[in-house]
């Protein structure tokens, strides 16, 4: 599944840049996280995160890794996550352009492979069940940085 969007965050462009690429932080905002723990500062960490999709419901360990941070410009990382019977893949991108008023609107991009018995359990739930969690996610960033 491939998502996209746009976000505009009234605040500057460093400020985001610090929020999101903090796991603690941004962790704040991550619906249905457990836990967060930091393996190699700026580089590597571990969160235990539970969804539900309609009746089925599963945790996932992921894996997180910054394979490019430029600061205070352009991220990317990827994740592998993995929970009894299933397994994920995400890559993910982010680009922040500073905005008029010292605002900035963030570009961001995400891939996501699931894999196993929730991928078929779930399938038709996925896509909106992840807009969803995206909204949530997005919102309480803005709101937070814009605090």
């Amino acid at each position: 599944m491939h998502f996209q969007g746009s976000v505009p965050i009234g605040a500057p462009r460093e400020k985001v840049w610090d929020f999101l690429t903090d796991p603690h932080t941004v962790s704040q905002c991550a619906p249905g996280l457990e836990s967060v723990e930091i393996i190699t500062p700026d580089k590597k960490f571990r969160a235990v995160v539970s969804a539900g999709f309609g009746s089925v419901k599963v945790t996932f360990t992921l894996d997180v890794e910054w394979l490019e941070l430029d600061a205070p410009q352009r991220a990317r990382m990827k994740a592998h996550g993995s929970a009894p019977g299933s397994a994920t893949d995400i890559t993910s991108e982010m680009i922040l352009h500073e905005a008029p008023n010292g605002a900035t609107d963030l570009k961001w991009t995400a891939d996501i492979v699931v894999l196993g018995t929730i991928a078929s359990l779930a399938a038709r739930l996925m896509g909106s069940v992840t807009q969803e969690l995206v909204g949530t996610f997005f919102n309480c960033v803005k709101s937070k940085i814009e605090a």
